[in-house]
């Protein structure tokens, strides 16, 4: 059972995991999705030693991309007494099936790039038993919901035109994975527990962290670690959503073939993160904001694990990953649409917002090697508007501010987006 579309921003400021399932009066089956498609100009070099001689590329010529990041269909059915089926296909960057990929972390070198699904994969896809409103049980493929941007993922949930950058930089976005989830609301909260597969550490890489820690090239998820998440929500304060999640789980070893010797078995790679996020609709203002920190331990060993030395194994053979990472970041926008009595009373808005973000995947030099470009502040300002609750017109003009040594990175993002249930 799924929600009216005139229903879905307000329930996706619940819970993105939730957002597949509302109700719908005289339907069992619901059916819906979300879609993006963007246009960039980057007044910037793409060149891959960009950052390895930044003075050869300070007057290389701007670049731009048309893409679509996300196109998204949810399916699901009330089977009745408690029991119903969630699903979301994602297709990312309008395309399936292998793509080569230019590396900048291994000397700009072209990869034959094989994820799982290519670039189609199913979010989620899992059957739910609901004992009441405090009580629900979850088996499958589920969001995890570490973070502002993996609990709150569809467009209508950020001013940007792609996701908020550094979340979507040191997390695995939007991050999904096969468990077991037990979830509920009880007077102001909402909660949610998770038992989920480790990460695998052969993923992890000096540029994103964990970000792709949680994909396998193979055709099974690897569970010789496990992982658990949590995450709860206060909705006391009218208009307020205040949200602490966190994960904590092991990573070296949790690959195929299992190695029984070497640093594979001698170290456990424990990945420990905590999150601290928000979100305020009121007197025409939308406030979002989060904090992440990120800690790796054993992270000096990863180069030496045995499937990053492989050659011919399908994992990240880059160098060294850092011990910590973190993101901050903080978006506000004004609705001027309000001040106007008749584009109000017809339900549309026009947002006027700023976005400031801080993060870096390698912020510890581990074994003295330093990667100065990863660590970027982030500035943006724009528009989004609605023409109506279900669609989003967004344009912003972005920099990223790194390090002197380094040239900084603007860029110009127009975007249009949908969100919202058919049936």
């Amino acid at each position: 059972m799924m929600m009216a579309a005139t229903a879905m921003t307000a329930t996706a400021q619940e819970s993105t995991a939730d957002s597949v399932k509302a109700d719908v009066k005289g339907s069992r089956l619901s059916v819906g999705g979300y879609g993006e498609v963007v246009f960039s100009r980057n007044f910037y070099s793409d060149h891959v030693s960009r950052y390895s001689q930044p003075e050869e590329h300070k007057d290389d010529p701007s670049h731009g991309r048309f893409d679509i990041p996300h196109a998204v269909v949810y399916l699901g059915y009330d089977f009745g007494k408690g029991w119903s089926f969630s699903s979301e296909i994602e297709f990312e960057h309008g395309g399936n099936g292998i793509a080569y990929e230019k590396e900048d972390e291994e000397g700009g070198e072209w990869e034959q790039e094989t994820e799982k699904g290519g670039e189609v994969e199913l979010e989620q896809f899992w059957i739910q038993k609901s004992f009441g409103r405090w009580a629900n049980i979850r088996a499958g493929h589920i969001v995890v919901p570490v973070g502002l941007n993996n609990a709150h993922h569809e467009p209508l949930n950020f001013f940007t035109v792609y996701r908020p950058e550094g979340e979507n930089t040191i997390l695995p976005s939007t991050w999904h994975q096969t468990g077991l989830s037990f979830w509920g609301r009880y007077k102001d909260f909402r909660y949610e527990a998770q038992f989920l597969a480790g990460l695998n550490a052969d993923n992890f890489t000096n540029t994103g962290w964990i970000n792709k820690g949680h994909k396998s090239p193979l055709e099974f998820d690897v569970a010789n670690k496990y992982g658990v998440a949590l995450r709860v929500d206060n909705y006391t304060v009218p208009g307020l959503r205040l949200g602490l999640s966190g994960y904590y789980g092991q990573s070296i070893g949790n690959s195929y073939p299992r190695n029984a010797a070497g640093v594979d078995a001698e170290y456990k790679g424990e990945v420990l993160i905590g999150s601290f996020d928000l979100t305020y609709k009121g007197h025409n203002w939308i406030v979002r904001g989060q904090a992440d920190y990120g800690y790796l331990g054993d992270a000096e060993q990863l180069k030496y694990v045995y499937n990053r030395l492989n050659s011919k194994s399908p994992y990240k053979h880059s160098g060294f990953v850092s011990k910590n990472a973190y993101a901050v970041g903080i978006e506000a926008g004004y609705d001027v649409f309000s001040q106007i009595k008749s584009l109000h009373q017809d339900n549309r808005k026009l947002y006027v917002f700023g976005r400031y973000e801080q993060y870096n995947p390698y912020a510890s030099n581990t074994k003295g090697v330093e990667y100065g470009y990863t660590e970027v502040k982030r500035m943006a300002f724009g528009l989004n508007y609605h023409p109506m609750p279900q669609i989003v017109i967004k344009a912003e003009y972005s920099k990223r501010l790194l390090k002197s040594l380094y040239n900084d990175e603007p860029s110009v993002n127009i975007g249009i987006a949908y969100e919202g249930f058919f049936l």
